[in-house]
């Protein structure tokens, strides 16, 4: 139940508590009405219809006018290109449970990386990233050595990269710039996801850079397309004359 002493917005507390009763498998395909959830958390309709939206724009539900909020089976992982989050804190946001395997941690010759963007010599990891126990996607973060190394004595199968570079190490994330194509999958890239080798994956390139500008890491993933959706909203500045 939400406690209303709780730091954690109200509206927040409610939407936590539906994912994990969807996850338990509570709703069959669409969960309570706004009335019911209002008398089941004694809160405002307000507070509910921000806690359903929250959940509408993470993906997990869908609103269908005049017939209710149902759950949206099967629907691929959203991230939002406004936001700066790890691929934890994104799978976490839809109501899955995120895991990691180590496939590499190891400085690096950046001639033979075709990777010179920080300038300097680099620390690689790589890890297999899933959801819920199926592969989801390849990354690849690139450090300057001295970062790259300190990260290394860190269990990088359990832990959270950001949540790391920010809390352990004092690093701020300020900004990043990426480019999203596609390309064939090799056999080693189809061999971890689980893809037949030529699909198509989505490649994401990123650099992030900390407050005063400074490149801080270079990343490159490989993502099922099946699976994970990339969503930008725009706003049109100025008027027609």
């Amino acid at each position: 139940m939400i406690d209303s002493n709780n730091p954690i917005p109200l509206h927040v507390q409610i939407s936590n508590a539906l994912v994990k009763q969807i996850k338990a498998g509570m709703y069959k395909d669409k969960i309570p009405s706004e009335r019911e959830l209002i008398e089941a958390y004694t809160v405002s309709r307000t507070t509910v219809r921000q806690a359903i939206a929250k959940l509408v724009n993470d993906g997990i539900l869908k609103k269908v006018h005049g017939k209710g909020t149902f759950i949206n089976e099967g629907k691929p992982i959203q991230e939002w290109l406004s936001n700066l989050n790890s691929l934890t804190e994104t799978i976490k946001n839809m109501g899955m449970a995120p895991s990691s395997k180590l496939l590499a941690a190891e400085q690096i010759d950046v001639k033979d990386h075709s990777i010179d963007i920080l300038n300097m010599d680099l620390y690689m990891i790589e890890r297999l990233r899933y959801a819920d126990g199926e592969p989801l996607a390849i990354e690849k973060h690139y450090y300057p050595l001295s970062v790259g190394l300190k990260l290394s004595s860190y269990d990088l199968e359990t832990e959270t990269i950001f949540d790391l570079l920010e809390n352990e190490m004092g690093i701020t994330l300020a900004e990043a710039e990426q480019i999203i194509s596609t390309e064939d999958a090799d056999a080693r890239v189809a061999g971890l996801l689980g893809i037949p080798k030529g699909a198509s994956v989505l490649t994401v390139e990123r650099i992030i850079a900390d407050e005063l500008g400074n490149p801080l890491e270079f990343y490159r993933g490989y993502y099922r397309p099946d699976k994970y959706v990339f969503r930008v909203k725009s706003k049109r500045n100025g008027l027609r004359s």
